[in-house]
């Protein structure tokens, strides 16, 4: 386009001096109409920028790895001249989100209406927009571009795999009696009966007792006598490893985790959640992501929400050892309690504070992700070995590699119980 443009200054240029040569109102004719060529195209190209209205609509600004996110874009005219051809480019840093396109030619007043579905394949906060809309004239002198800032976040929550016999489903609390608070949601220990108040569930009424007293009753519940259970997650930067990768070329549909232990390690953190809590089991999390995040035990899909949400903005940039993290969060864990540690490291530090648990009381599982699996190891020892060594201090172990089933890999199966049994 530069280049075309030069040629019309370069003939412009000549023709006048021609004409002021020459006296010849020929070239000066010439001149003008190239001229005047020029600043036509100009204007053409301007008022196809003008004008033009773009939105776009997203159904929910929460997905998951393996989800896709549906996106839906309008561009309207609202000029009474044709719009012969105008480009839009987006700015989106979610990864193979296409939305830039070569919009076809838009009668006065006309709309282009498209939609972009596109898999979700990495967690984390990723912005739609800005757009930038281009357009030009017939004769190829001119682009120009117009920006449109406006942006909004998509929050892509971490892969859930299914786990259908992850151990441990038991932790009763010693002596094994109901606590005796009351419940707002259902549990397996009824208490007794109430009169129905505004706002019951139809599905805690007491039928026999309402024909009994003529009224309507409901059932009141008690906490169940099951023990709290915590995940703690090691995010510790110089513990994990990764080789590098590549989001193209994944087949839809799939749960794609990258070549990363602290990836796997968090897929495993967020399932191991939404097992127990869809369960109604009380589950607190700890992480250092890099900030402390302590979530306290709490049931339902708010707790998961919030733990899913944490998991997502997680960034492995921790310099905090697992070990001091046992250590300055232990006091959360009380006796009886269970705790589900997610680690790569092969320090002998965590290994030590973990089997002080265990001497404390705790029930302690460590899902131990082995980092020689990806082709990088931070440590010469094995995972093997550590494994046996978490085992001796009655730690139960899972043991999880690169490219593992997840599911598989936490299943009974490959549950390795500790030499001596702890519960």
């Amino acid at each position: 386009m530069a280049r075309r443009r030069n040629a019309i200054h370069s003939l412009i240029i000549l023709f006048f001096l021609s004409g002021f040569a020459t006296g010849r109102t020929f070239f000066f004719n010439l001149g003008y109409l190239l001229l005047l060529l020029l600043i036509f195209s100009w204007l053409w190209a301007r008022l196809n920028l003008s004008s033009v209205r773009i939105t776009r609509n997203t159904r929910t600004r929460r997905t998951q790895v393996g989800k896709t996110l549906d996106e839906y874009l309008t561009l309207q005219s609202r000029s009474i001249f044709p719009k012969l051809w105008l480009e839009v480019r987006d700015h989106s840093t979610l990864p193979d989100h296409r939305v830039s396109i070569v919009v076809p030619p838009l009668a006065p007043y006309g709309a282009f209406r498209w939609s972009v579905n596109t898999p979700c394949l990495l967690r984390g906060e990723f912005q739609l927009g800005g757009l930038t809309l281009a357009s030009g004239d017939p004769f190829g002198f001119f682009q120009l571009t117009r920006h449109i800032p406006a942006t909004s976040n998509v929050l892509v929550y971490p892969a859930i795999v299914a786990l259908e016999d992850f151990a441990p489903e038991g932790g009763v609390i010693s002596g094994g009696e109901a606590q005796r608070q009351r419940a707002y949601f259902v549990t397996t220990n009824a208490a007794g009966v109430r009169d129905y108040a505004p706002g019951d569930s139809f599905n805690r009424i007491h039928w026999r007792s309402t024909a009994r007293r003529d009224r309507l009753m409901v059932k009141e519940f008690e906490l169940d006598p099951l023990s709290e259970l915590w995940i703690l997650l090691d995010l510790n930067a110089t513990a994990h490893v990764a080789r590098p990768f590549d989001v193209s070329g994944i087949v839809v549909g799939e749960v794609y985790l990258p070549p990363s232990s602290a990836e796997y390690a968090i897929a495993i953190a967020a399932s191991i959640s939404a097992h127990f809590l869809i369960k109604e089991r009380s589950l607190g999390f700890v992480a250092y992501t890099p900030q402390r995040h302590v979530l306290q035990p709490d049931r339902g899909g708010r707790q998961l929400a919030r733990i899913l949400e944490t998991l997502a903005l997680a960034k492995v940039e921790s310099s905090l050892p697992f070990a001091q993290c046992l250590a300055l969060e232990s006091h959360q864990l009380t006796r009886g309690a269970i705790a589900i540690l997610v680690s790569s490291d092969m320090d002998d530090a965590w290994l030590s504070e973990a089997h002080l648990l265990v001497r404390r009381g705790v029930h302690v599982v460590a899902v131990l992700i082995d980092p020689h699996s990806f082709g990088v190891a931070t440590s010469a020892r094995r995972a093997e070995e550590t494994r046996a060594r978490l085992e001796v201090g009655g730690v139960t172990t899972y043991l999880v590699r690169y490219g593992d089933n997840l599911s598989a890999a936490l299943s009974r199966a490959n549950l390795h119980l500790p030499s001596r049994p702890t519960w």
